[in-house]
C-alpha cells in the first residue's frame, strides 16, 4: 500500500475514538490525566501550557466529547470519499456538506497539531540528540533522556500525530471532492502551477529565522550580554551550569536545520550527494524530506505560539530577551510547511495514470 492509498480518514477516526475512550477513562477517575495538576512541568502556572489551569473533573468529559465528535467527523469523511469514488457518483462531487466537514477536520488538525502542544516536544526533539551524543562522556550531568519525555510530553506528541492524521483526512477528502487522480492527487490546472518561485521564498524565510535564534544563543555562550547584563549572564550560569553552552548546542542544531532546509530547492535535496556512502547518487524519497519538515514546522509553530502567550501574560524584560526570537517561530513553521509542499509538488513529476498534461507544460 502506497502512502497516498492509506485510508487517512479511517485512521483519524480510529485515533479520535481511542483518545475519546482514554478521556472517558480519565472522566471515571482513571490515572494519567496529562493536563492541569497532572502535568508536573513547573512552568505550568506561568502559562506555558494552554491547558495548565484545567481541572480533570471538567476537562476530561469535555475532551471525551470533543474526541468522539471528531471521530464521527472523520468517519463521515471516510464514508463520503467511498461514495464519491463509486461510478454512479462520478462528476457529482460531495457538495457543501463535504466542504464543511473538511473545515471541521482542519480546525481539529490545527488545534491538536499546534495550539494545544507547547514548547516541550520541540525541546525534546532538540535535547534528546544532544543527550545521546553526550551520554558516552557523562554530559550533561544529572539529565536523563527519560526526563525529557515524561507522559505529558509524550501525550503532546500523540496529539500532534492526531493533528497530522486529521490534516491528511481533510486533504484526502478534498481530492475526492475535486475528482483528483488517486495516483498523483492532481485535479485540474490549480494543482499544476509552478512552485519554484514561492517555494524558494519559503525556503529562505524558513532558513533565516533559526539564524536569529542561533545568534542569541552563541552570543550568550561567548559571554556577550545580548538582552541581559553581564551580571545576569554570570548569575544564570552559576545557578544552571552549562545552560549557555547547551543553548549554543541547540543553536547549532538550528543552523544545521537551516542548511538542510536548502535541500528543498537544491539538487542534493533530490539525490544523495556523492560523499554519502551507500546512498550516493540515489534519489531522495519525497517522504524523507517532507515528513521531517512538517514535523519540525508543527513543533516550532507550537513553541512560538506558547512564547507569544507567555510574553502576553507576563511581558518581563528578561523573558522577552530569552523568548523574543521565538516570536518569529510561527513564521518559521508556516514557511517550512510551505517549502515542504512546494518540494513535494515539484518532485511528484508527471503522472502515468491520469490525463493531466506534464507539469512543465501547464506552468
Amino acid at each position: 500500500m502506497t502512502f497516498r492509498r492509506i485510508n487517512w480518514p479511517a485512521l483519524a477516526a480510529g485515533w479520535a475514538l481511542a483518545y475519546g475512550l482514554l478521556a472517558l477513562y480519565w472522566t471515571t477517575g482513571g490515572g494519567g490525566f496529562p493536563f492541569g495538576a497532572g502535568d508536573p512541568d513547573p512552568g505550568i502556572e506561568k502559562g506555558l501550557s494552554i491547558l495548565g489551569g484545567v481541572h480533570r473533573s471538567v476537562a476530561a468529559p469535555v475532551i471525551a466529547a470533543v474526541a468522539l465528535g471528531a471521530a464521527v467527523v472523520a468517519a463521515l469523511l471516510a464514508g463520503r470519499i467511498r461514495d464519491a469514488r463509486r461510478p454512479a457518483a462520478a462528476g457529482r462531487g460531495v457538495g457543501r456538506a463535504g466542504i464543511a466537514l473538511e473545515a471541521v477536520a482542519w480546525t481539529v488538525a490545527l488545534t491538536l497539531g499546534v495550539v494545544v502542544p507547547d514548547y516541550r516536544p520541540l525541546v525534546a526533539m532538540g535535547h534528546v540528540p544532544v543527550l545521546l551524543a553526550g551520554k558516552p562522556f557523562g554530559w550533561p550531568e544529572g539529565v536523563s533522556i527519560g526526563s525529557q519525555l515524561p507522559w505529558p510530553v509524550l501525550n503532546q506528541g500523540i496529539l500532534m500525530a492526531g493533528g497530522a492524521l486529521f490534516a491528511l483526512a481533510a486533504l484526502t477528502h478534498r481530492r475526492a471532492r475535486r475528482n483528483a487522480c488517486t495516483a498523483c492527487g492532481r485535479a485540474g490546472l490549480g494543482d499544476g502551477r509552478d512552485p519554484a518561485r514561492w517555494g524558494r521564498i519559503a525556503v529562505w524565510v524558513a532558513a533565516g529565522v533559526p539564524v536569529v535564534y542561533a545568534a542569541t544563543r552563541f552570543a550568550w555562550a561567548l559571554g556577550i550580554p545580548l538582552g541581559f547584563s553581564s551580571a545576569q549572564l554570570r548569575d544564570m550560569a552559576a545557578e544552571m551550569p552549562g545552560i549557555w553552552w547547551g543553548g549554543a548546542a541547540l543553536g547549532a542544531m538550528g543552523l544545521a536545520g537551516s542548511v538542510l532546509t536548502f535541500g528543498l530547492i537544491r539538487p542534493w535535496g533530490e539525490r544523495f550527494p556523492r560523499w554519502i556512502p551507500v546512498l550516493r547518487g540515489r534519489r531522495v524519497p519525497v517522504t524523507l524530506a517532507v515528513v521531517p519538515a512538517v514535523v519540525v514546522a508543527m513543533a516550532v509553530t507550537s513553541a512560538g505560539l506558547m512564547f507569544g502567550r507567555v510574553l502576553y501574560l507576563d511581558p518581563d524584560p528578561g523573558k522577552l530577551a530569552m523568548m523574543g526570537p521565538g516570536l518569529l517561530w510561527p513564521l518559521w513553521g508556516a514557511a517550512l510547511a510551505a517549502a515542504a509542499v512546494a518540494y513535494r509538488i515539484r518532485r511528484r513529476g508527471d503522472c502515468t495514470r491520469c490525463v493531466n498534461a506534464p507539469l512543465a507544460a501547464r506552468s
